[in-house]
């Protein structure tokens, strides 16, 4: 066995440079040189069980465009086996690019497209939004295969606990230079879903696979959004504009070698409406606080449906609380049958009465309502069968919410006091900690009781008040702009080119 792997570790270097021979650009001077024979076998094994022999496409899907049925002004690319459509403006137009794998690259990509709408924006562009997953084909069908396998494991890391959430943790934390290599590797397998968009259209990606996609297929403008606050090689691209949200990640990165050219800190990924409303949100909250209003906190459950044991514990220990009339609960079920089943059952076993919200319509009126009333029972639950409403009811109800208790995803660096629950991977801990040493949110809580805690310490102390005075000063200072400054940063360099 030890002969055997001795040959294999010498044969490895050779199979990976056949797998990278045809590659548009060198992983390996991003990250500072070639493998060695065993990150060599690594990487070629990984991109076997990938894609086993196939061989990758160059040549473009034809797309076509239509206006988006939920936000007003954007357009939504898809398949068109018509041929080819191309912009209707004179400028090619800004592409924000994502794929639909959990909820969080979904609800950055929309952030992005909303600084790039309307006529105060600043752009003179179309804003398409594409979305892998929507250009039906053989690859987006390989990212549906993996995104399964993904939400799974964090399903049983989240339930099972233990042992297999502690080996979970550590896999979505070490992402090393061989991660970039397979990410890139997988990538150059997705150029056909990118390829029939014009090359001098700006990219902001939401998704690293989706900018190493595009610099794959030649575009030259293409920024992509780092997702978490800790540093780790398969989220950073070559050939990219690599935009942090915080400076820890920023100098973690140039330590790991990433060039000072490819890499910028632009501040949190946040949709225009959440931070042009801090003001108005964060002296609300603090006059709720003052005339003793019950406590309105938002529990969503991501989009790999995890955390279910924990939130189910968490609604039954407020329950007290919520027949007390001191606390409000809007339970965000997304769209996922499970948990509005789960939370459904908790409700009914704690005997709390409840309102269930199943339409975009039913959100935006229920918000409006928030504004200056309060709801007609203490837990509203939001359940739905499309997935656009399921993610976008987190963002619409922030501001008329006082907290929003959440595991530490791409919604802790939301602008809105947050309690900061239990993680699902081990990555996810440097977002909480981010979130705390802001002053918008909490450490981790990784036990109910202390989520119960620091709820109560928002009715009977001035907790409220000090984290929305951070949220005002982190504001004043540009610390949510950040898909302002990647809409910003993207349309500078498109005029420059």
């Amino acid at each position: 066995a030890f002969l055997l792997w001795r040959i294999v570790l010498g044969l490895a270097p050779n199979w990976y440079a056949a797998m990278i021979k045809n590659n548009s650009v060198s992983v390996d001077d991003f990250v500072g040189g070639p493998p060695d024979g065993k990150s060599a076998f690594k990487s070629w094994l990984l991109n076997h069980l990938n894609v086993g022999k196939r061989v990758a496409s160059n040549v473009g899907y034809p797309l076509k465009t239509e206006d988006s049925d939920k936000v007003a002004g954007l357009k939504v690319t898809s398949r068109n086996d018509n041929g080819e459509e191309k912009s209707t403006t004179a400028k090619p137009p800004v592409i924000v690019g994502t794929i639909r794998m959990g909820f969080g690259h979904h609800r950055i990509a929309y952030a992005a497209t909303s600084w790039g709408l309307g006529s105060d924006s600043g752009n003179d562009r179309e804003t398409w939004f594409h979305d892998f997953l929507n250009i039906e084909s053989e690859e987006a069908q390989m990212i549906k295969d993996t995104d399964k396998l993904y939400s799974k494991g964090s399903r049983m890391a989240s339930e099972m606990g233990g042992a297999v959430e502690k080996f979970w943790g550590s896999l979505t934390k070490s992402g090393d230079e061989d991660s970039l290599r397979v990410t890139y590797q997988f990538s150059e397998h997705m150029v056909p879903l990118i390829n029939g968009l014009d090359k001098n259209s700006p990219i902001i990606a939401s998704h690293s696979m989706v900018a190493c996609a595009a610099v794959a297929a030649g575009f030259k403008n293409v920024i992509n959004l780092v997702i978490d606050n800790h540093a780790q090689w398969f989220v950073v691209v070559p050939g990219a504009l690599n935009l942090v949200q915080g400076p820890s990640n920023y100098h973690s990165f140039l330590k790991m070698g990433v060039p000072e050219k490819d890499l910028a800190l632009a501040g949190h990924w946040i949709p225009r409406d959440l931070v042009e409303g801090i003001p108005d949100a964060c002296a609300w909250r603090v006059a709720r606080r003052k005339a003793g209003k019950p406590l309105r906190i938002i529990i969503p459950v991501g989009g790999a449906g995890a955390q279910r044991k924990f939130v189910v514990k968490l609604v039954g220990a407020l329950s007290g609380l919520v027949k007390e009339g001191k606390v409000q609960l809007f339970l965000n079920a997304a769209d996922h049958e499970h948990m509005k089943a789960a939370f459904v059952g908790a409700l009914e076993s704690n005997g709390m009465e409840y309102d269930n919200v199943t339409d975009m319509n039913g959100v935006q009126a229920f918000k409006d309502k928030m504004k200056t009333d309060e709801p007609s029972k203490n837990v509203t639950l939001f359940s739905y069968d499309d997935y656009f409403t399921a993610v976008a009811t987190t963002d619409i109800l922030c501001n008329v919410a006082d907290v929003l208790a959440c595991k530490p995803s791409e919604l802790a660096f939301y602008p809105i006091p947050k309690l900061m629950i239990r993680r699902v991977g081990d990555h996810e801990a440097y977002s909480a900690l981010r979130a705390s040493e802001l002053g918008d949110g909490t450490l981790e809580l990784r036990e109910v009781p202390e989520v119960i805690r620091y709820a109560k310490l928002f009715m009977s102390t001035n907790l409220m008040e000090v984290m929305c005075k951070s949220i005002e000063d982190n504001n004043k200072i540009g610390i949510y702009d950040g898909c302002k400054n990647a809409m910003r940063m993207a349309l500078e360099r498109a005029e420059q080119m």
